[in-house]
């Protein structure tokens, strides 16, 4: 799959905050806006999306954790950057993508739509914004962590270039079910893509 990323440093009503927006070949992905809180809440609501990451959690929690998405993101701020994924020939958001940053390796997350599963979304969403952070942020060290079971987690990162390079038994709970962690890294050099 070729990835046409086109990285973007338009700036928000906010100059610390720059907004983000690629275009990939088939997506638009960028910055969150109140608009997407609907889609946002049912991401992390819908059991199909939700059944292999994490237990269900209070709109009041959700809500908040919305709120942090909006106010915008720099390398250093130790904070998730989420970006909406929306389809260029619909403009209808069919998920989320990003990535949180420790100074040192960026931990990479999405979750989709049901509907979209299965069209390479994922894929090329993640791709795109892994271009982006190597290319305008010189971050160079992702790692995602997937729940065991979560296979088609594990295949998106697989074609990003991500390895699994660790699996803790237990890690995690869902549901009252303990699960390992798949862990898996991906290392870029600055500049390429």
């Amino acid at each position: 799959m070729e990835n046409r990323a086109t990285p973007s440093t338009e700036n928000t009503t906010e100059p610390l905050h720059p907004a983000v927006r690629l275009l990939s070949t088939t997506l638009v992905i960028d910055t969150l806006t109140e608009q997407d809180w609907p889609v946002f809440l049912r991401l992390h609501t819908e059991p199909a999306v939700i059944e292999k990451c994490f237990d269900p959690k209070p709109q009041t929690e959700l809500r908040a954790r919305f709120a942090t998405r909006l106010q915008g993101w720099q390398p250093d701020s130790n904070d998730w950057l989420t970006v909406a994924v929306r389809e260029r020939s619909s403009g209808n958001i069919v998920g989320v993508t990003g990535f949180c940053f420790d100074g040192q390796t960026a931990e990479v997350g999405y979750l989709f739509l049901p509907e979209y599963y299965g069209r390479g979304f994922a894929t090329e969403s993640l791709s795109a914004i892994i271009d982006w952070a190597v290319q305008c942020h010189s971050i160079t060290r992702f790692q995602a962590v997937v729940t065991e079971g979560n296979v088609a987690s594990e295949r998106v990162l697989e074609k990003c270039g991500f390895r699994c390079v660790e699996i803790v038994p237990d890690a995690y709970s869902i549901g009252g079910k303990r699960y390992a962690d798949h862990i898996f890294n991906l290392n870029r050099q600055s500049g390429t893509a």
